[in-house]
């Protein structure tokens, strides 16, 4: 038997070439239309199709160039309710340092006020110093303070730069050993170089109230003090004194000294300290007249009636408040 044959008969073959015929004269068409459209694009549903994976297009896309920010409008001061007026602010120049800002919340840290002791040296109220403690036998009392004799065997010898030209004379120091023995000593006595600086050379029997005199040096911590006491303050003249030029003194006051002036025919006068702790007028302005003290917390005493008389420890009713 034959194999079929692998040929159309051509009624077949005729039959399927009209709808072929047709549905290219359809995409014939479409093609026309899409050519003769200015941009080319077809608007169906106006949609648009991202390209598919791989798909290239005919040129990259132009970035939209950019525009200029617009300039900031000036704004136009508030006004400020007539009710509550407010402080205009000004803007520092570049550099200037401004003040931070203040807080409302209280430090919990207490705070020495600023100025407690504004004549105060080297020795400040509310500060520990650090040295070492020595002893020396201090004769009758007196010392480089000129005090004189003294029966006060709780004494001290400050060293030369804390000493500072007789500024620490007279002052009350509370020393404070290692161990936690304490004493309470005045200065009237200078330890000179190479004594250094914290460092106080005490009476022995201020030195026997910390350690055992065969320690000979002890380390120690010591810091000013401002005493109850009862005593007044005096006034000396300096042996030799007259109207002429005359030396003066302060003692027993309770504050270290800052300053002693004299009142003259135009006021107030300061005079100098001595590294013996008279203060002098060598050309005998203000001598036998007023005298005004003042300590290193500023409190300032006047006193009268005080006659030159060398060598007399004269009182007086005046005394510095304790601080």
């Amino acid at each position: 038997m034959a194999s079929p044959s692998h040929r159309r008969s051509p009624g077949k073959w005729r039959n399927a070439l009209v709808p072929a015929v047709v549905v290219a004269a359809v995409a014939l068409a479409a093609s026309l239309l899409m050519a003769l459209r200015p941009d080319g694009a077809s608007t169906a549903g106006h949609t648009t199709t991202a390209p598919t994976t791989g798909s290239r297009s005919a040129s990259p896309p132009t970035p939209p160039s950019p525009k200029p920010a617009p300039k900031p409008k000036p704004k136009k001061p508030s006004k400020a309710s007539p009710d509550a007026p407010t402080a205009a602010k000004t803007t520092p120049p570049p550099g200037t340092a401004t003040a931070p800002a203040r807080s409302s919340a209280k430090s919990t840290t207490p705070q020495r006020a600023s100025g407690s002791a504004p004549l105060a040296g080297r020795i400040r109220p509310g500060t520990a110093y650090e040295g070492v403690a020595t002893f020396y036998d201090t004769g009758n009392g007196d010392g480089a303070c000129l005090y004189g004799p003294t029966a006060d065997v709780m004494t001290a010898a400050m060293n030369h730069t804390d000493y500072e030209t007789a500024k620490a004379c007279g002052a009350y120091i509370l020393v404070r050993a290692a161990g936690g023995a304490s004493v309470t000593v005045r200065v009237t006595n200078e330890c000179p170089l190479p004594c250094a600086p914290g460092q106080l050379d005490l009476s022995a029997q201020a030195f026997a109230k910390l350690a055992a005199p065969s320690a000979g040096r002890i380390p120690i911590t010591w810091s000013l003090l401002s005493p109850e006491t009862s005593d007044k303050i005096a006034i000396r003249y300096k042996t030799g004194s007259s109207s002429h030029w005359c030396g003066i003194q302060a003692t027993g006051h309770r504050n270290p000294l800052a300053r002693l002036e004299v009142r003259d025919g135009s006021g107030w006068r300061q005079l100098p300290r001595t590294e013996y702790n008279y203060f002098l007028s060598e050309q005998g302005s203000g001598c036998g007249g007023a005298i005004r003290i003042t300590d290193i917390y500023g409190e300032a005493l006047t006193v009268e009636g005080i006659s030159i008389r060398p060598d007399v420890a004269q009182p007086t009713r005046v005394q510095f408040a304790p601080r």
